[in-house]
């Protein structure tokens, strides 16, 4: 079982205020590793998809050295990095065909059909290797050209952060050198490990969960009554107005409209991060333990057609599956859950909109046409579907406090040990009942 963490990993992201000359010298370092991190990933296609990052730092290592004049480090880096992307790359593939073994989906993964190729202006760097912090608010980055400093600037509860971390002698780790594809500004992610609260995980007095959809960005609902719609119409509507700007765009085929469909790409996805902070800063509170839905693979056990004869709507349907943003909406919920002193778990997601929290009947029936409304075809229960689904996670997540408090072990996702235990706890799940006067008291 994968146990709650002590420590959460942050990220410090840091202007960096280089001169005209030293934006030049770390603009040639970052061409230069991206080159080799195209070139180590065609080598890695080569030799069967390689994901093993020591065999392809062998293969590939001279290479980098000669041909693109990368220090040692970088050198080092690059098949590392290159080996990982491979490696999720493959864990993609098997679980996408073990949903096709299920019957869960008839598409094959495509994404190990040819090399990934590698666009973003990024430099992986080694602690004191390749930087190192300095003095009043500086900061020394290794380049082509040797040696660079310059001053940085960042948000003050970053600082903050990365001064804790100096102060207290905690080892900093790799740190990434990146170039905002808008602005062109340079700057530096410097990961942190800020120390948890052990303590304030036995001090839990909210319990609640979080259904997430596509019509509401998130619907949350607490064991004592409490809800909460955050509402989406406003994000899709960007969105379908994004894609009909795209779609056109895409036809028109300029260079201008490649370069305006790259801005409008970056405004999407900032668009998309703006909503999850929001919405996450919303749900995260002191001494809550939230429940989310356990989503993984969840592409692959939706039902998405794909035809030349596809409708209009059915490619609208399929647009807005694949454009749901869950997995940032729920990262920054845990993560922000952890810094207040709460505690975020991942729940079993079946069933979870056709489960009646009054009686415990399951079935497709009590959603008629797949509705928003929920009507029990067994005790004729009435409500929003969402909330029902809220209403169900956050009885599983108040079952994994009891088994918490009795055991003294929490696992953060569901155990998934095979078909018996998955069987087991749905059985489980079927016998919680919705009342508020017995869940007023956890």
């Amino acid at each position: 079982m994968d146990e709650l963490p002590i420590t959460q990993a942050l990220t410090c992201k840091l202007k960096l205020l280089l001169t005209k000359e030293q934006a030049e010298v770390v603009r040639s370092t970052a061409l230069a590793y991206r080159a080799a991190l195209n070139h180590a990933s065609v080598v890695a296609f080569a030799n069967g998809k390689m994901s093993q990052g020591m065999k392809l730092q062998t293969l590939v290592y001279q290479d980098l050295r000669e041909k693109f004049g990368l220090p040692s480090q970088m050198a080092c880096n690059a098949p590392r990095q290159v080996a990982a992307a491979y490696k999720t790359l493959w864990e993609r593939a098997k679980s996408n065909a073990a949903n096709k073994t299920k019957g869960g989906t008839k598409r094959r993964y495509k994404g190990l059909d040819k090399a990934p190729k590698f666009t973003a202006m990024t430099v992986t760097l080694n602690h004191r290797r390749d930087w190192a912090l300095g003095k009043e608010q500086t900061v020394s980055i290794g380049t082509l050209q040797g040696r660079i400093r310059c001053r940085y600037e960042g948000w003050s509860r970053h600082l903050e952060w990365l001064e804790y971390t100096l102060a207290h002698g905690i080892t900093l780790g790799a740190a990434k050198l990146w170039q905002d594809p808008g602005t062109k500004a340079w700057y530096l992610l410097v990961s942190v490990e800020k120390a948890l609260d052990s303590k304030a995980m036995d001090s839990i007095t909210t319990v609640k969960g979080v259904d997430l959809n596509r019509r509401n960005i998130a619907v949350e609902s607490s064991t004592r009554g409490k809800c909460r719609f955050y509402p989406g119409g406003h994000q899709r509507h960007l969105a379908e107005r994004a894609a009909s700007t795209r779609s056109a765009l895409q036809t028109k085929g300029t260079r201008g409209a490649n370069a305006v469909l790259r801005k409008l790409a970056l405004r999407e996805r900032r668009l998309n991060a703006d909503t999850a902070h929001y919405v996450s800063k919303a749900i995260a509170e002191p001494h809550a333990m939230v429940g989310l839905e356990w989503l993984k693979d969840i592409r692959d056990r939706t039902e998405r057609r794909h035809s030349k004869k596809t409708s209009v709507k059915r490619r609208k349907a399929n647009r807005r599956v694949s454009s749901w943003s869950f997995a940032e909406v729920q990262a920054k919920t845990a993560y922000k859950t952890r810094l207040s002193g709460g505690v975020p778990i991942w729940v079993d997601a079946d069933y979870t909109s056709q489960t009646c929290p009054i009686c415990g009947h399951i079935g497709r029936e009590n959603r008629p046409n797949n509705g928003l409304l929920f009507i029990c075809a067994k005790c004729g229960h009435t409500l929003h579907a969402d909330l029902v689904a809220s209403r169900n996670i956050s009885m599983r997540t108040l079952l994994v406090r009891q088994v918490w408090a009795r055991t003294g072990r929490l696992s953060a996702v569901p155990e998934a040990s095979g078909n018996e235990t998955k069987a087991a706890d749905l059985q489980r799940y079927a016998e919680l009942r919705w009342s508020l006067s017995a869940s007023s008291v956890l």
